[in-house]
């Protein structure tokens, strides 16, 4: 059998897994590429291109505030704090994508690359014209990340001990 142009292209293991990965998973994979397209959309937008989303944050907590019952929340939050929070939300899916993608034995492989992207996002916001590269963000990010990994190992607890009592054969 004639050997295909692949094979003739030494590919790293990680490459190799890439590969496999996406090939399981083509939907997933899919999603996951459409959510890290909108990230880079909201994260590496250049300042002047963005939305207010400072404004956006207050106007949202004005509207909270009209409810008495929320108030116990509503008084805490800033519109620094709420942007915090918005950080972490942005990365909770992504956390669970990429834990769904390299598999829940893989979970630490899944937040290191997490923190690497956002450490590189960060980064390269230095670099973009009115766009502020902040360190609580790399931690807003990573607190995200890791809670969309621990929500998708949750969610997937059931099926990955019934894969290994049918491996075991009991």
């Amino acid at each position: 059998m004639p050997p295909t142009p692949d094979a003739a292209v030494p590919r790293s293991g990680t490459t190799r897994m890439m590969g496999r990965v996406l090939h399981r998973h083509p939907f997933l994979g899919l999603m996951t590429l459409l959510y890290l397209g909108f990230v880079g959309l909201v994260t590496l937008t250049p300042g002047a291109e963005q939305p207010d989303y400072a404004g956006l944050a207050g106007r949202i907590l004005a509207r909270l505030e009209r409810y008495p019952d929320l108030d116990p929340i509503t008084s805490r939050l800033s519109v620094e704090r709420f942007e915090f929070l918005a950080n972490i939300g942005l990365f909770v899916p992504l956390g669970m994508f990429l834990l769904l993608l390299v598999g829940s034995r893989l979970w630490l492989v899944a937040l290191a690359a997490g923190i690497v992207l956002t450490s590189m996002i960060e980064s390269v916001q230095r670099e973009i014209p009115g766009r502020v590269s902040d360190p609580r963000d790399v931690a807003a990010n990573t607190i995200g990340m890791f809670l969309g990994i621990v929500l998708a190992l949750v969610l997937t607890l059931p099926s990955t001990l019934r894969r290994r009592r049918a491996a075991r054969g009991t």
